[in-house]
């Protein structure tokens, strides 16, 4: 293979998995060591170029396992994983604590070829640098060894954590066998229910805990004791509450895993793991962070009371005195139809995913100077992947693979990874960057094509702006092209920022046409989808808020000694910021995936911090015109082609011209009138 193919799926074994690992880290370690034992003053050459090497290596034969572990699941390719994980995080503690790897990398930065080192080469070496730091390289002996103890439980943690999750989205299903008890539910709902039953040989409908099922039962179900029931068991998922208690029970988890990133913080000289998680951030204290979440809160919550006032309102004239946590979703549905005559529902049949896909291709295309076409000789997972390339001037620049529908033994939710970064090769060529884009979409029916809600749409733009800035990059350094190396809180900034499209009046047509009759988006509908847009915005904003908090604020305690402890901090925050209280059975915080299994731990705030960065981004279209080539030139070239080459704040200043201001974000959402009460 070169190093422009693309993986053969089928051929991966799950088998052969855990050897082909130990066997690559074998030969990994003796490269390294061979990097480290040469005498030679450190160059590039012989230093950085060889190490690049190593690592992606590793990366190309992790990228695709750990991508088909989330799309797949199921038992081998779990185990396959869960053999490589411990092997790959304590080969990751080794070269963190490598000392003489460590002092010949200090060596060249001190020595007098740094200097004249391109930009990004310069950045590499320091981030290098730092993560030695992080990693615990000045560490010794018990210490650095508890070091690598911590870092290796918390890598098997946060995969159990993660397996929980799944474990209890897929172990609950309900069969409803009278279609008048889900009364409501829209009908292209209820043809996806009826042949989620039929795939298991069963009559009826059949529910289950996945967000296209959730969701619009949530939404539309008039059935209260049934919305109940689903609610209950969605909010108790990896919990000793709820339907499945126990029986995943992510608790436990949760309190060891952060007990061992405060230790692990501690070790380091940080006071706690939030001041540890900022080290590689934008943001430059905790405190700056906390003001930051508050000062949005303070902004948006008298807007979010109004809101929840409004709400109830609507709920009490019609016959609900007093809300619970399973009605705010219907009645919140209910009064947006009322408001605006319109429910995402019915926005479905103009959003086919397939008008979608060509109007994103179309809007990028022309934002960006890329032409995207299909690569059919590309090898899938599953009947549902496709496979796509980026083109400029008929050259070949990346390539993305998609995976959109929702099914058993996938990963729930929506995300972008890396499957393959751009670097040069010994050879002076190219390995251009690939990407995985998954999202988790009511699939086609015998009947219909997927059909979007306006929030899909959203979501399926917001995730390949990730793409976008991984694929477009012009970087040739691989630790620092694409996302790889993009500060935590500024890696939102380009998906987010994609996301105003789906708003713009103009280009709306070119991603809406209906399904069947092909007319465009009735232009009285569209008006009421753009006047929705910022319904319930103040306690759209809390919600995130209160995420954020807690998980910064959580990775600030001195201490967690049990399950309460987590729950007394969620709960504080609830009662410093929401409008509204969930019920007491209520744990979120168990199936919070993001802070315990993914990357946003003490950085779940950077979806908001990067939003206001978007939204500022976002005011130059606005000033000089939505589809300005020139303008979407500029964004190219000073964002998505630097990746993580400067710091994130410079590459902002460079686009837009100055430091950026939350004032475009609080208009956006409908926020800016209360700025400052």
């Amino acid at each position: 293979m070169t190093a422009n193919s693309l993986p053969i799926f089928s051929t991966l074994d799950p088998q052969a998995m855990a050897k082909e690992c130990e066997d690559l880290l074998a030969e990994s370690r003796r490269q390294v060591a061979v990097v480290v034992a040469d005498e030679r003053s450190p160059k590039w050459s012989n230093l950085m170029a060889p190490l690049e090497e190593i690592d992606d290596k590793i990366g190309r034969f992790w990228a695709p396992m750990s991508h088909l572990h989330s799309v797949l699941s199921g038992d081998a390719w779990r185990e396959a994983y869960s053999a490589c994980l411990p092997m790959l995080t304590a080969y990751n503690s080794e070269m963190g604590q490598n000392r003489p790897l460590f002092e010949r990398v200090q060596a060249f930065a001190d020595g007098g070829e740094f200097s004249r080192l391109s930009g990004p080469r310069q950045q590499a070496v320091r981030n290098m640098l730092r993560d030695f730091t992080l990693s615990g390289v000045a560490l010794e002996g018990d210490k650095a060894s508890r070091f690598a103890e911590i870092q290796q439980r918390l890598s098997e943690l946060s995969t159990a954590f993660s397996n929980n999750v799944l474990d209890a989205t897929d172990g609950w299903e309900k069969i409803i066998d009278d279609a008048s008890d889900l009364a409501g539910v829209p009908a292209t709902v209820l043809d996806n229910l009826r042949e989620s039953a039929q795939a298991k040989g069963l009559d009826g409908y059949r529910l289950s805990l996945d967000i296209p099922t959730y969701l619009p039962i949530m939404q539309y179900a008039d059935n209260r004791e049934l919305r109940e029931e689903v609610y209950t068991a969605y909010v108790t998922r990896g919990s000793a509450q709820g339907p499945q208690a126990g029986k995943w029970d992510n608790g436990p988890l949760m309190v060891e895993i952060s007990q061992l990133r405060q230790e692990m913080a501690q070790l380091l000289g940080f006071e706690h793991y939030s001041d540890y998680s900022l080290a590689s951030k934008m943001a430059e204290s905790s405190q700056q962070v906390i003001n930051f979440l508050e000062e949005l809160a303070h902004a948006s919550k008298p807007v979010a009371t109004q809101d929840f006032a409004e709400l109830s309102a609507f709920a009490a004239e019609h016959g609900v005195a007093e809300l619970n946590a399973w009605d705010v979703p219907y009645f919140s549905e209910k009064l947006k139809e009322a408001s605006f005559t319109l429910s995402q529902e019915a926005l479905r049949p103009y959003f086919p995913v397939e008008k979608v896909m060509s109007g994103l291709f179309k809007i990028t295309g022309q934002l960006f100077d890329i032409e995207i076409s299909a690569h059919d000789d590309a090898d899938f997972w599953h009947k549902d992947a496709q496979c796509y390339r980026i083109s400029r001037n008929g050259n070949v620049l990346a390539h993305f693979y998609l995976d959109l529908y929702a099914r058993n033994n996938k990963r729930g939710g929506a995300w972008m990874a890396n499957a393959r970064g751009r670097r040069v090769l010994e050879d002076g060529g190219v390995q251009q960057p690939v990407a995985f884009l998954v999202c988790n979409f009511s699939p086609p029916t015998s009947e219909r094509p997927s059909l979007l809600t306006h929030n899909e749409v959203t979501t399926l733009f917001h995730e390949f702006g990730h793409g976008l800035h991984h694929m477009l990059t012009q970087i040739d350094c691989l630790s620092v092209a694409g996302i790889s190396g993009v500060a935590w809180d500024a890696v939102e900034l380009p998906s987010q920022f994609l996301e105003n499209w789906c708003w713009e009046k103009s280009v709306i047509p070119d991603i809406s046409a209906h399904y069947q009759s092909g007319e465009p988006l009735p232009v009285d509908m569209l008006d009421k989808m753009l006047a929705a847009k910022n319904f319930q915005s103040g306690m759209q904003m809390l919600r995130q808020i209160e995420f954020s908090l807690f998980d910064f604020k959580l990775h600030m305690q001195p201490g967690i000694s049990d399950e309460a402890g987590i729950d007394s901090v969620i709960n504080a925050v609830r009662d410093q910021v929401a409008v509204f209280q969930p019920p007491a059975f209520n744990r979120f915080q168990n199936s919070f995936s993001h802070i315990f299994a993914g990357g946003y731990a003490a950085g779940y705030y950077s979806y908001k911090w990067a939003e206001v960065l978007s939204a500022d981004a976002f005011s130059l279209f606005e000033e000089q015109g939505v589809m300005n080539v020139e303008v979407g030139k500029k964004f190219r070239t000073e964002i998505l082609e630097r990746g993580g080459s400067e710091d994130a704040d410079v590459l902002f200043k460079n686009f837009r011209g100055r430091a950026p201001a939350n004032d475009a974000l609080l208009r956006h959402s409908g926020i800016a009138i209360v700025k400052g009460a």
